[in-house]
């Protein structure tokens, strides 16, 4: 027996068979693609003699889709928004220049460094260049045209610009060495960061919970190291707890302490389709949190 032959479905066909799907009615999607009637039949005929299959059921108000025309109708559209993209890409002019973007070190080893790559491996003209450091720092560079793009954290609801999604700093306690039981309980803070004083020491006080300063240090890192290793307990945020480690929650006589908005700030003075493409990136990259429950009212 002869092998059956498969014609390739083309994407300009499929493309008259999405408007008609849409219009409901081969008269009006014609006037819609500026055809006459008699031209859009005949590509949906041809259509069909490709899949098979008849896909319309032709009715005195119009057309519906058959099942094999539902079936074939969420292909149609992939292949078609594919093409329209392709397109795109193929005539986008590529990108060069400069992109100065800081980062919080929260997610210096987790999301951004994706980012990052994925950006670079399109763009491999662009210069990218990377600030680490606290969210003080970073609104200082982005004030005086250092940086281009930066991911800070706000507590206040004072910071202007794009909210990625709400990350909650929470104490967090080792569940091997269970420091959140010991009176005065060991505490690691940030040593140069008012922060501390304002919202997390703060959070302790306002519940009469007996503290001690036993862990100090400059990077959240730093403090993470404090809690695997059974120094202390310690302010992090909730995307940002280590392995065997826990967040201490209401149950346990802890309220959260702040509501984090993580915000995507832009430079006031100037941008370019490099920076433009780069926050693209970087949105893209928060979204998966959002969708994995992380995100807090």
């Amino acid at each position: 027996m002869a092998a059956q032959m498969h014609v390739p479905l083309e994407s300009d066909l499929l493309r008259v068979f999405l408007i008609v799907a849409e219009a409901g009615n081969v008269t009006r999607a014609a006037s819609d693609v500026g055809r006459t009637q008699s031209a859009v039949s005949l590509q949906l005929k041809r259509l069909e003699e490709s899949v098979g299959k008849p896909l319309f059921e032709r009715g005195p108000r119009g057309v519906a889709l058959t099942e094999s025309g539902k079936q074939l109708l969420p292909y149609a559209r992939r292949i078609v928004d594919l093409m329209d993209e392709t397109t795109a890409a193929m005539r986008r002019r590529p990108l060069d220049g400069l992109v100065r973007i800081g980062i919080p070190e929260e997610y210096g080893h987790t999301i951004l460094p994706r980012a990052l790559g994925v950006f670079a491996e399109s763009h491999p003209s662009v210069d990218v260049t990377v600030m680490c450091g606290y969210t003080a720092q970073q609104m200082d560079a982005l004030e005086n045209d250092r940086l281009d793009l930066a991911v800070v954290f706000d507590w206040s609801a004072q910071v202007h610009g794009e909210v990625l999604f709400i990350d909650p700093t929470v104490w967090v306690t080792s569940t091997v060495h269970r420091l959140h039981e010991r009176n005065p309980m060991p505490i690691a803070v940030y040593g140069r960061s008012s922060w501390c004083t304002e919202f997390a020491i703060r959070s302790l006080e306002q519940h009469s919970l007996p503290y001690r300063i036993a862990y100090s240090c400059d990077t959240s890192g730093g403090l993470k190291i404090a809690v695997t290793a059974g120094l202390a307990i310690a302010p992090l945020s909730r995307s940002n707890i280590p392995p065997d480690c826990r967040e201490l929650t209401i149950e346990d006589g802890f309220p959260p302490i702040d509501s984090s908005r993580v915000v995507l700030r832009r430079n006031a003075y100037h941008s370019n389709p490099a920076v433009e493409s780069m926050a693209e990136v970087i949105r893209a990259a928060f979204r998966p949190i959002n969708q994995a429950g992380l995100r807090q009212a």
